[in-house]
This record gives C-alpha cells, structure tokens and sequence, in this order.
C-alpha cells in the first residue's frame, strides 16, 4: 500500500496579536533568509501553545516537529483538546495556510471541509457552488455534471439547489459542502467537526460515506472530532495532539483511552477550580462562576464510586457575581469514549427564585441510579435560563465509578443501550 500523506518535522508559529513578524526589519530578515535557504531567524524564540497559561513571547507554537505517515486508503482519527493543534493541521494539509517549517507529500487532490461554508460563494447557488468547488478540485464540467445528480441526493436539498446559499441554514451548508467534498472524486478528504451542525440521520450517512469512500474507493481520510463515538465507528487508527505536538499514535481505543486518561483529573470524587487550573473550563464567567463540586452518599461522604440503583449526589457550589432569577444548573453524564448519555438540568421541576450575590451550593439527588457498570464522567455549567448562553462549563469535571449491585444483579442493561435511564431528580439550594 503506497503513502498518501507523509509529513516531516512540520511546525507552524504564529505572533499572537500582530500581522508577519511584528516589525519591518524582522520581515525583512526573514524574507532575506528564505531567498537565501537559510533558516528563519525568529525561530529560535516561542513557546508551546498552552492557551490555560499566559506566556512570556508572543510567539508560539500551534505545532511543533509533527511527523507521520498515512497510508493510501486509511482513514485516519484526529483528537484532542481545544487548542492543541488539530485545526492547523488541517489548514495546513489544505493549504489555506502554509507551514513555518517542515514538508508535506500528499498524493492526489485534496478536498477539505473545514468549517461550515468552506470554499462556497454566499451570492451563488447551491448548483452554481458544486460546479466552482469542483473546477477548483481540476475537474471538468462534463465529469461535474455526471456527479451533480448523486451530490443533490445525499446532500438532500433539491428544493433549494437554485437558491443563493447565503440563505441557507448551516445544516443545509455542511450537507452540500459535505456531499461536494465526497462525491467528487478527490484523493483525500479532510473533514473537520463541522459534521456535528449536521442532524443524526445526515451524520449517519456521511459516516457511512467515508467508510464507503475509503473501502471501496480506496481514498484517504482525515477526520477530527470530539464525537468518540464517531472515531471508534469510523477510525481504525488515531493520533492525539497535544499544545501542538503528537503525544500518541496508533490503534483507535487505546488513543481515546490515553487521550480520556490525559484529560481527567484525579480528584476523587472533588475538584476544586482554583486548586486545578489545567481543567477544560469555557464560558465567559460574567455573571456566575463554578467554584468546586462534589459527588457524595446522603451522609455527605465524598465518594466517587456507586452501586447501581442507589441514589447519587452532586452538589455544585457557585458564585454570583450579580443577582439572578431562578439560574439554570446542570451537570451531564458521558461515558469514558466522550459520548453524552444523560443530562438533568434544575429548570425542569426546579424554581430557585432569585438567587442573591455571593455563594450558593446546590445539590442533586438523582434516585435509584440506573448505569451500566463502569466508569463515567461529569461535565457542569450554570447558566441564567435556557435561552441564554452558558455562563461557566467545565468538561470532565469528575470521574465516576458504577458497580453492580444485587438490587439490579439481573437486570437487562441491554436496555439501557449501555448507557443508561436517569429517572427522578431532585434538587436544593443551600
């Protein structure tokens, strides 16, 4: 089996805040060195991309010294945490931007999906888009126009295949952007997570598509995503980025494995926010802010392990930063390949009424826990209602361990889809 992709020693630095290299004699220099093959001189200065922590340079590395090979007919995972380099990678792969340093080899044509909208003309339409992605892919108008019919069909939108597609939603975009990039007959595919706008059924189908395009077309496959699910169905093999580098390579599991592993933190049943500074956290923290949360018995015992068909509690505590009516609090359940098996929010048969400056610990209940053994984690946020934005989120917040438990020794988890049924919640506020 030939190689599609070789990449060698491929790094990419970019000056946080400021356009080529921050001053005309430095651009100068750097453009001296490369007519003269020589390195660039503002190389030698940067840091690694660690977007938790502020650094001394402006300077840094969104990937640094990457090297791997992909084989004709693979289709290759690509994970790992926001910032850690994924999305360069790919810009790169498709020459939307160039590298600093290090070669690329790629055989064959290469069509990218990388955010919704890529590549298309909001003024054109849907039909008139197809046919200019697929004149800049060096396909002909005849072998265009063969494909048009089968690209309409998956994508699902003939209706509005003559509209300007400016006007379309953004599930309608990544479908025909999706349908274009596959159907088209290109060497590579890179897809980036833009596939998550799409519905169930269409990601479904893509997925199925890309299986197709690789097995029996023998092209090549690059695809990011959070969605463990989507890797563990899709990928054979999958590497991991992390702050821009390539800290691990091989069979699909055991990346999502080391990649779950790396990014949990081993509170036992507690985490502190201050205490913890490299946990993923988002949201802009205006008007409420995660100080800590727990999960613990009716005793107030901290514990991370629990039997199947107890109850389970988790209490989070908060601080406002401004008086709020009746806050949304919610945490979500996943299990350890990323996929999201249950979520209870407090809006739903919980009215806290205006809740004070300062800070609050809320607890919930959930009765007869009913998980498939193993372990699972929490992701928390707290938000003003449910049509406003998230305030704070912090992802695999906690770690949780369930057992089985003679109560529901004979149960048919099969049910639960592996994953499980949380019935009645309840909750307070301290």
């Amino acid at each position: 089996m030939s190689v599609a992709i070789k990449i060698e020693n491929l790094s990419k630095q970019y000056n946080l805040g400021t356009i080529g290299t921050g001053t005309v004699g430095n651009d100068l220099n750097r453009f001296i060195a490369k007519v003269r093959g020589k390195e660039d001189p503002n190389l030698k200065i940067g840091e690694t991309n660690d977007r938790t922590k502020k650094g001394d340079s402006s300077l840094v590395w969104a990937l640094k010294d990457i090297n791997f090979e992909v084989q004709q007919g693979e289709i290759l995972g690509v994970i790992g945490k926001n910032g850690a380099g994924k999305s360069t990678l790919l810009k790169i792969l498709s020459k939307v931007t160039g590298p600093t340093t290090g070669s690329i080899k790629a055989r064959g044509r290469i069509a990218a999906l990388l955010e919704v909208g890529t590549g298309f003309h909001p003024e054109l339409t849907g039909r008139e888009n197809v046919f200019l992605n697929g004149t800049i892919l060096g396909m002909t108008k005849v072998e265009i126009r063969s494909k048009l019919d089968e690209i309409v069909a998956f994508a699902g939108i003939e209706r509005y295949l003559d509209t300007p597609v400016k006007r379309y939603s953004s599930g309608m975009m990544v479908r025909l952007g999706f349908a274009v990039a596959a159907h088209l007959e290109p060497e590579i595919l890179i897809v980036d997570e833009v596939l998550a706008v799409g519905d169930a059924e269409f990601q479904k189908k893509a997925i199925g598509k890309m299986k197709d395009v690789s097995s029996k077309g023998g092209r090549t496959v690059l695809f990011v995503s959070h969605n463990m699910g989507s890797i563990i169905n899709l990928c054979d093999r999958t590497i991991v980025l992390k702050d821009g580098g390539v800290v691990f390579d091989g069979d699909t599991l055991e990346a999502i494995d080391f990649y779950l592993n790396e990014n949990t933190v081993d509170n036992k049943g507690e985490l502190v926010l201050s205490d913890s500074p490299d946990v993923e956290r988002s949201g802009k923290q205006i008007n409420s802010r995660i100080i800590s949360v727990k999960t613990h018995d009716s005793n107030n015992r901290i514990i991370d392990s629990f039997l199947v068909g107890n109850d389970f509690y988790i209490t989070i505590e908060i601080e406002f930063l401004n008086q709020i009516n009746n806050p949304e609090i919610g945490f979500a359940i996943s299990n350890m390949d990323g996929c999201r098996l249950h979520h209870l929010i407090s809006l739903w048969d919980t009215d806290f009424g205006d809740v004070q400056k300062g800070i609050r610990s809320f607890t919930a209940k959930i009765c007869g826990i009913k998980l498939y053994p193993g372990q699972y984690t929490l992701a928390i946020w707290t938000r003003l209602s449910h049509v406003e934005g998230v305030d704070d989120f912090v992802e695999r917040a906690l770690t949780i361990n369930i057992q089985e438990s003679d109560k529901f020794k004979n149960i048919n988890f099969d049910r639960f889809l592996k994953g499980g049924v949380l019935t009645e919640a309840t909750w307070e506020m301290r």
